[in-house]
């Protein structure tokens, strides 16, 4: 707690966006559009944004609001359009968005590697165009589809032990002393942006035109595949995980639940095993 309270004199800004973040998620968009023009204006007075990356980020935000009413010849370029976007946001390939640095090259225990995290700008704004352009995203189903959710909830555990046996990971019990600022980050500027685009866009995109098991199946490979940076062992371990909270999302249709089975196997790793690999 200490650690976290010695950063809100720089890190307050993106309390605003999460406070966006979560207007977003309950359809509250007067207040969300607010809550994200206070942000964009302070991170702009703060020189956290440049003036283009702004107008890319506006410009990316109104296009997903009109895609949304567009149908015909015009839809597939945008939607394509707008994936591009979302995607270069999330690989962090835009420039003029100075997010932040907060942990340099620390260690969650004694066996783990070294770990830097940075409060990002860039890729938490793909949940607003994500929602924007499929609002129904969020909105639950009448009755929940329990063997696909506990087929889902099943796959977190199974991927720990898969990863024990790869020695992907070893047991290591404890928080490191910065932990609360690894929670806020990873529930809200990660896990939040990439399900919403991975599970609440392409999954059920791609599950309304070609079935649900395409649709996970498609969004879960895609999911593994932007993870090559950290070689094929991860992105086969990501593309299983982005399997689970698919099942997650198509049991249930509410985002929260994904997210919550992203988060928890985060978090899980970061308490239970070596983060993010063993030294």
């Amino acid at each position: 707690m200490a650690h976290f309270l010695s950063l809100l004199p720089v890190i307050w800004p993106w309390l605003i966006l999460i406070a966006a973040q979560i207007s977003a998620m309950y359809s509250r968009w007067r207040l969300c559009a607010s809550l994200l023009s206070l942000f964009g204006t302070v991170a702009f007075a703060q020189g956290l944004v440049s003036a283009s990356a702004l107008m890319v980020a506006i410009a990316g935000l109104a296009g997903a609001a009109a895609l949304r009413r567009t149908s015909g010849l015009w839809s597939l370029p945008g939607h394509i359009a707008l994936i591009l976007w979302c995607v270069a946001l999330g690989a962090h390939i835009v420039p003029g968005f100075n997010n932040l640095l907060v942990l340099d090259q620390v260690q969650a225990g004694p066996e783990s590697t070294d770990f830097s995290m940075y409060l990002n700008l860039d890729k938490p704004l793909v949940l607003f165009a994500a929602l924007l352009v499929w609002p129904g995203q969020n909105a639950g189903l009448p009755a929940i589809r329990k063997t696909p959710l506990i087929l889902g909830i099943l796959t977190l555990p199974a991927l720990f032990a898969l990863g024990l046996s790869q020695q992907a990971v070893r047991p290591e019990v404890g928080l490191p002393h910065w932990w609360l600022i690894f929670a806020l980050s990873n529930l809200f500027l990660t896990c939040l942006a990439e399900e919403a685009f991975f599970r609440g866009y392409l999954q059920l995109a791609l599950s309304s035109k070609l079935g649900a098991a395409f649709g996970i199946a498609a969004a879960s490979l895609l999911f593994g595949l932007v993870h090559f940076a950290g070689g094929p062992a991860l992105v086969v371990f990501a593309a299983i995980l982005g399997a689970g909270c698919g099942l997650g999302y198509y049991a249930t249709n509410r985002l929260w639940v994904p997210v919550l089975m992203h988060f928890a196997f985060n978090a899980a790793h970061l308490a239970l095993f070596t983060y993010p690999g063993p030294a």
